[in-house]
């Protein structure tokens, strides 16, 4: 029985045939087990012997099916890890990338324009105080320019910036001239969403204050910035405007050269030399804070654009819903439109 039974262990091709040659001969009713049940039918001069046959045949069964048992689990290991090995040598899978959004990736070609000009890129916070947002820019609350804001106020007296330019007279607050900055970042205003609007948009501030600055020097920059967007052949338009905080003001525009229609002039942003009084409102601001005055009689100018029409401009976007777009019909569309 035992060189049966051995044969038939190394025979056993599976852990489950094995499992059936356990059974049969050491499972509770197994060949041996029964074998060593019978042991009490046999004379007590004869058990003892037959006892320890039967117990070195099942020690021999025992130690043949467990080493069976290792070959056959070290087997089947090392055909599953064959099975499922990876060749880390092959080329990877081709994924799609993902991009910044338009209105990062023209934020960062403006900061990197105005950086190589010498500019520091500063950002401010978007909840504001009326006295910074309107009162220090020289637009008090008598002002028919507030009525071109339609403000978002908020329960506590302040309200969302309806422009960058608050950071101007936080930023002369701080630190004295001369000076060169830019803000980019978010503004609301409660418009009528359409095809050039919405009421959460983008603008870039410029600042400049010295001695002795001129129109000139405003001029020289939006030009070196339309260049540095549109190519060296950008041209720029400078048309008389108001704004509260500048004087004198301009719109300054650019000659677009549309690839999928009649090319034109488009307005970009305002512009001006900074507003005497603006100093005096910053200087009374340093005062009170009990800070010298520094600005009064000092020269400077402002500028101010919107981001998401520059996108529009540069990459044929038709309207400023899409930048915002959640709705893969409206994407759709826009897909279609851009051919």
């Amino acid at each position: 029985m035992q060189q049966e039974a051995l044969q038939e262990i190394q025979s056993a091709a599976t852990l489950d045939a094995l499992q059936t040659v356990k059974t049969k001969y050491v499972g509770k009713s197994g060949l041996v087990t029964k074998e060593l049940g019978s042991l009490g039918k046999l004379p007590p001069e004869e058990r003892r012997a037959r006892g320890a046959e039967i117990n070195a045949v099942r020690s021999a069964l025992d130690a043949a099916l467990k080493e069976r048992e290792d070959t056959l689990k070290r087997a089947a290991l090392d055909a599953r890890l064959a099975s499922e090995a990876i060749d880390v040598t092959l080329p990877g899978l081709q994924l799609p990338s993902g991009g910044l959004h338009l209105i990062s990736r023209i934020l960062n070609d403006l900061e990197s324009i105005y950086e190589r000009m010498g500019y520091t890129v500063i950002e401010g916070q978007e909840v504001e105080d009326d006295a910074y947002n309107f009162d220090a820019l020289n637009i008090p609350w008598y002002h028919p320019a507030r009525d071109l804001w339609d403000t978002f106020w908020l329960e506590d007296g302040r309200l969302l910036r309806t422009h960058t330019s608050p950071m101007q007279v936080r930023y002369m607050l701080e630190h004295s001239a001369p000076l060169k900055i830019v803000v980019p970042g978010k503004v609301y205003r409660y418009e009528a969403t359409d095809a050039t609007h919405e009421s959460m948009f983008h603008q870039l501030e410029g600042l400049v204050v010295g001695d002795n600055i001129s129109m000139a020097d405003l001029k020289g920059t939006i030009a070196e910035m339309a260049r540095g967007l549109f190519g060296a052949s950008a041209k720029v338009r400078f048309q008389p405007s108001y704004y509260p905080f500048t004087e004198p003001g301009a719109d300054f525009s650019v000659w677009w050269e549309n690839p999928r229609g009649e090319s034109k002039w488009l307005e970009l942003g305002g512009c001006g030399m900074v507003h005497q009084n603006v100093f005096k409102a910053v200087d009374d601001l340093r005062e009170a804070a009990g800070k010298e005055r520094i600005y009064e009689g000092k020269t400077g100018f402002a500028f101010g654009l919107g981001p998401e029409r520059i996108a529009m401009l540069k990459y044929g976007i038709p309207d400023i819903r899409y930048f915002y777009a959640n709705d893969l019909r409206v994407l759709e569309q826009f897909r279609g439109e851009l051919g």
